[in-house]
């Protein structure tokens, strides 16, 4: 189940800064939340965690 709105702007300003470093690589704060809580509610392993929340290796 992904984050609510109001869950997300709770926890948001917690979260370090996103501004691209020089190697460029960051990745959505919220997406990555919401690919950990999935993977903890279903018990999945992290392989068959959705693609719509990334590569599984990312996450």
């Amino acid at each position: 189940m992904p984050l609510t709105d109001a869950q997300w702007a709770r926890i948001e300003p917690l979260l370090p800064d996103r501004t691209r470093k020089r190697d460029g690589r960051w990745r959505d704060h919220r997406e990555v939340i919401d690919a950990i809580a999935f993977k903890f509610q279903t018990g999945t392993q992290w392989v068959h965690v959705p693609e719509k929340y990334g590569n599984w290796r990312g996450v």
